[in-house]
């Protein structure tokens, strides 16, 4: 039985025995608010064909004391006329995603009480993520005003990285490993290793060994003796079987086969869609190419682990019978994990409140 979970909270393993990493969003970079219109050089514009690949623009509305904006009408027009028309939420936020490469956009933000601003043209490239950030837009007679800035999908991960480890259940237990964000950004394979490794390293991921292991010690299992050497043999168990898993199923075959290890918090739709959705998690994830596949990574990690603790448990718990044992019940716990990230854990999580859903 696995010490970490990638996608159950150690909240919730300290109560059944399970220690759990779970998995988490992202947060886009606040600016000054601006007071000249500054323009930056537009990406070069792809090929001829535009990519299969889509590329995405979004933004906040700001007035020009960086007060957010909320319900302006966002207006997307293409070099053909097409028009694409939302409304920003209550944050400000926008966004306009799978979006053609190589074709000119301009956007037109209207508000009530503000002067109308439209953008310099924008091309994009292939699988591009393009923030306009800030606009800080003019009450009605004065001046409009934007900085128009860009950042690459690696910055856009780096910063979602950095939100994810804030993720704490009640102010204290990791989170890290669910994403809250609408529009996460793939992980490169270094952040994916970073990440890992803030979680096995967590002062919470020790505490939560040593209370599997007084657990074990109570049942007297693995089969290990009884006394402070039997402890020390059952939390060197315990965490190895985390940090193992954690890192095969949560970096090494992640990078290897480009997919994400953490969990996509829907959050919205019917009971049954997001039952269905936290369900299959442990076997459907996102690709780095963001498509959806079958989660060799997720369910390697946990068959692989498994394996390897017939390296240093007692030849009464090894064998094929008992890895086989092991990777059923990592799965099932897995699925309820799933489910109680999907129904519970984000009421408990403050910082995911501040995210947009």
């Amino acid at each position: 039985m696995q010490l970490i979970r990638r996608t159950f909270p150690i909240a919730l393993a300290c109560v059944s025995g399970l220690l759990a990493l779970p998995q988490n969003v992202a947060a886009q970079d606040a600016g000054t608010p601006a007071t000249t219109v500054t323009e930056i050089a537009l990406p070069q514009a792809a090929q001829n064909q535009p990519s299969q690949s889509p590329a995405t623009i979004s933004g906040t509305v700001t007035d020009k004391s960086g007060d957010l904006v909320p319900n302006a009408t966002v207006v997307l027009t293409d070099l053909y006329g097409t028009h694409q028309t939302v409304t920003a939420d209550a944050n400000g936020g926008y966004s306009f995603p799978s979006l053609k490469s190589g074709i000119a956009y301009r956007i037109a933000i209207n508000a009530d009480g503000f002067v109308p601003w439209t953008s310099e043209p924008i091309v994009l490239n292939p699988g591009q993520y393009y923030i306009l950030k800030e606009e800080g837009l003019a009450i009605a007679g004065g001046e409009t005003s934007v900085t128009v800035t860009s950042a690459t999908p690696a910055e856009i991960a780096v910063e979602q990285v950095q939100v994810e480890e804030q993720q704490r259940i009640m102010g204290f237990i990791p989170n890290f490993y669910v994403v809250y964000d609408k529009n996460p950004v793939p992980l490169s394979s270094k952040l994916k290793f970073k990440l890992a490794f803030r979680a096995a390293t967590d002062p919470i991921t020790f505490i939560g060994a040593g209370a599997l292991a007084g657990m074990n010690q109570a049942g007297d299992t693995p089969n290990y003796p009884q006394g402070s050497i039997g402890y020390a043999e059952r939390y060197g168990a315990a965490y190895g079987d985390g940090v193992i898993d954690l890192f095969i199923g949560g970096a090494i075959l992640p990078s290897l086969l480009h997919q994400d290890p953490r969990y996509y918090f829907q959050g919205t739709g019917t009971k049954r869609s997001r039952m269905l959705h936290a369900m299959t998690a442990p076997f459907i994830c996102k690709g780095d190419n963001g498509k959806s596949q079958f989660n060799y990574s997720s369910l390697g990690g946990d068959l692989i682990s498994s394996a390897i603790s017939n390296v240093y448990y007692p030849p009464s718990n090894r064998g094929l019978s008992f890895v086989f044992t092991s990777f059923a019940l990592e799965t099932g716990e897995r699925v309820v994990s799933t489910m109680v990230q999907e129904f519970v854990l984000r009421r408990l999580t403050p910082s995911a409140k501040r995210q947009d859903m």
